[in-house]
């Protein structure tokens, strides 16, 4: 699921820091992180994962991030070496910063699908889904996933950055549906799991890496299934997928617990992996990073997750937001996103990424990323008429495991078909570009 945008205006074309050369072949647009966080403005301190400890124990960058403090990469190990890595054998994040919660009651079922467009009555237990939650215009407050337990009982992960927002949207509606005829048959109950870990061990070798150290046979926990697991001794909700594209699974651990399973997790060829490669990883994967390519004014149908949307749900609606979801089906959104390639740009002198580092460091500003041309607001253009007809919203110079500029944008419906020529500008020049299927590699999940 899903690496979170740290709230920060993105940079304009004039800004200074453009016109610094990028590292060659080092990852993903500039991301900017200012080291004055919320805790030094005397607002909300940063929270930690319960393996806060544990990272810098093993050498972790750690940076202000969606509210936390998390690794952004470990030790002299580089970005685009871990993103191979992981790619090649096996990696492990920690993603404990995303916010899991547990959903109880004898009309909880009812309660999500009225949250959400996804058929969750036809879900078989223990079976996920990604799914959206939406606002009263069909716009998506957050991305998340939704593991079936039982009829009456749902384990849902959403994303950190959007906490706030969530867990505010979720009480007001419970105490809306709480208060109403359609709670007849008993109440939902929220619990936040505060203070959890999770852990993604993400790669080919993942399988064989957890299976060592199991009884449960994981050749039946098929992509998109999760089951309650033996590991080491410790019970825990073991969920296969990822946000890497890659076999995987996702592992949600009591507070106690967390250290000692990340270390027995942490051995060869496991090696530990921060937010840097699970940006570029998933972006290879054609996957979404909300606040960059989902925000509350997109649907569903706009960012090309209709089929989140349930076939009972096209025809019956009752979801919020389903008027103008529905009727973007049925008549076509106005905009739609996109995979993009884009020519390779003019060869620039190099500098090593030390020197990024600390010259960033010293401004009190983090780099979590390369120099990229295809920053978050760069206009795409027809190429006939220079108009502009869309945006990009997240994008990666020489993604390493593809080999090309990439990215992903929103265009006018019209342009968006695979192979239509568009242009990106970039630094006042129109770069030629060329639309795109996604993912931009193959993927790997284990079906059977």
């Amino acid at each position: 699921m899903i690496l979170q945008r740290h709230i920060l205006p993105t940079l304009k074309s004039s800004a200074p820091l453009h016109y610094l050369p990028s590292q060659s072949r080092v990852l993903t647009r500039v991301r900017l992180l200012a080291t004055k966080s919320e805790a030094q403005e005397g607002t909300t301190p940063l929270r930690k994962t319960p393996l806060y400890d544990f990272h810098v124990h093993h050498g972790a960058k750690m940076v202000p991030f969606a509210g936390y403090h998390m690794p952004l990469a470990y030790g002299d190990v580089g970005q685009v070496a871990s993103h191979q890595h992981v790619r090649q054998s096996a990696g492990l994040f920690d993603v404990g910063h995303m916010v899991q919660s547990n959903f109880r009651g004898a009309t909880a079922t009812q309660f999500l699908e009225w949250l959400t467009p996804s058929s969750l009555s036809t879900l078989a237990p223990y079976a996920s889904t990604l799914s959206v939650l939406l606002n009263e215009r069909g716009g998506i407050i957050d991305d998340t996933v939704i593991t079936k337990h039982a009829s009456d009982a749902f384990y849902v992960v959403t994303n950190a950055g959007r906490r706030t927002e969530d867990l505010a949207w979720f009480e007001a509606r419970l105490m809306e549906w709480n208060a109403s005829e359609r709670a007849k048959d008993g109440p939902v109950e929220h619990e936040v799991l505060d203070g959890w870990g999770l852990l993604a061990l993400q790669g080919p070798a993942a399988a064989d890496h957890l299976q060592a150290l199991t009884s449960y046979d994981l050749r039946a926990l098929t992509f998109g299934r999760s089951a309650f697991v033996p590991l080491e001794g410790v019970n825990v909700h073991v969920a296969r997928g990822g946000y890497t594209g890659e076999d995987g699974f996702e592992i949600s651990i009591p507070p106690a617990y967390a250290t000692f399973l990340a270390s027995a997790l942490l051995r060869s060829p496991v090696q530990l992996a921060g937010l840097g490669a699970r940006d570029s990883l998933r972006l290879e994967a054609g996957m979404c990073l909300y606040g960059n390519d989902l925000d509350e004014s997109t649907t569903p149908v706009e960012a090309g997750l209709s089929w989140v949307i349930g076939k009972d749900r096209r025809v019956v609606g009752g979801f919020i937001g389903s008027e103008n979801v529905l009727d973007q089906l049925k008549n076509g959104p106005p905009r739609r996103r996109v995979g993009l390639i884009v020519e390779d740009a003019p060869a620039r002198r190099m500098f090593p990424f030390s020197f990024l580092f600390h010259f960033f460091s010293s401004l009190n500003i983090f780099v979590i990323n390369s120099y990229s041309p295809f920053v978050e607001g760069a206009k795409i253009l027809s190429p006939e008429t220079s108009d502009e007809i869309g945006v990009v919203t997240s994008g990666i110079p020489l993604a390493p495991s593809v080999g090309k500029n990439i990215a992903m944008g929103y265009v006018k419906s019209g342009f968006h078909k695979k192979g239509t020529r568009l242009a990106v500008e970039v630094r006042k020049k129109a770069r030629a570009t060329i639309v795109t299927s996604m993912p931009f590699i193959p993927t790997h999940y284990w079906r059977g």
